[in-house]
């Protein structure tokens, strides 16, 4: 194991390198964007869904300007660096710790002709490999969790940060109205001690300099998400035959299902988080 990373951030690097989750990735959520979904409706697919994600985080960048630097921590396939390139053009750096979701970054930004705006980088978000002041905005979606060292994270985003500069991002949290009992389901399945939550991550934000904008709560979208993506591994079993291993698949629906009770519980939060750096 590489020693420049956390015993948790390896964790969530073997996972997203292994061939089931790739597949799994690629199969049922699309292959571009992996992360938790704005719905308009209940059976609306999946990648249409993580899609608008990322125009609802991205309307809180309007200050964006073409040549803007931005770096997109645990960018995964790099669905938004390529979206904030092609809207804004910008110049994203995507930092993320799988080498098959880079690798595939890199092939995807060429067939997309954005491969000149992305530069996709291999490594944690605990080191972010960047200058200090080298960045006008951070952007994460359902990223930060992975860490066991989230505080690192958030002075490591203040340390890249020009004044004025925008944080933006997403990540699933507990919500402090539940018992530790009440979340181990989930926590074990991802093999984590803790999640954040909005005052942790509104607290640590201020220590280093950064100042809330907005939180925009969208819990119940997590809740929709989750099992929308349960029902749908349901229902794409038999097709995955071959590409994603039955055990995988059944520890998925498990975790799924883990996330979707404890959401419903009231346990969980999710929305927009904005931070300026002051």
């Amino acid at each position: 194991m590489s020693e420049r990373y956390s015993d948790v951030v390896q964790t969530a690097r073997d996972y997203y390198n292994s061939e089931d989750a790739d597949n799994f990735y690629l199969e049922i959520w699309g292959g571009e964007d992996i992360h938790i979904g704005l719905y308009a409706s209940e059976r609306e697919d999946i990648a249409t869904a993580s899609r608008r994600t990322v125009e609802r985080l991205a309307d809180r960048l309007p200050k964006l300007a073409e040549g803007s630097r931005v770096l997109d921590i645990g960018s995964g396939y790099g669905g938004a660096a390529r979206y904030l390139a092609s809207r804004f053009g910008s110049n994203v750096v995507a930092l993320n710790l799988a080498e098959k979701e880079n690798a595939r970054n890199r092939e995807l930004c060429a067939v997309a002709g954005l491969a000149h705006l992305v530069e996709v980088v291999d490594g944690s978000f605990e080191q972010i490999p960047l200058k200090d002041a080298s960045v006008d905005a951070v952007w994460s979606q359902d990223a930060i969790l992975h860490s066991g060292r989230r505080e690192q994270v958030i002075a490591e985003v203040a340390r890249v940060l020009k004044p004025g500069g925008d944080f933006v991002f997403t990540d699933p949290m507990e919500s402090g109205n539940c018992g530790r009992a009440d979340l181990m389901p989930v926590l074990e399945r991802i093999h984590l001690e803790s999640l954040g939550s909005p005052e942790f991550y509104h607290t640590v934000a201020h220590e280093n300099g950064l100042e809330l904008v907005a939180w925009e709560e969208k819990t119940p979208q997590l809740i929709r998400h989750y099992r929308r993506v349960r029902e749908e591994l349901f229902a794409q079993r038999a097709n995955l035959k071959g590409k994603v291993s039955e055990d995988y698949i059944d520890r998925m629906l498990t975790g799924l299902g883990n996330w979707v009770t404890a959401g419903e519980k009231g346990c969980l939060a999710w929305g927009f988080l904005h931070f300026r750096k002051t």
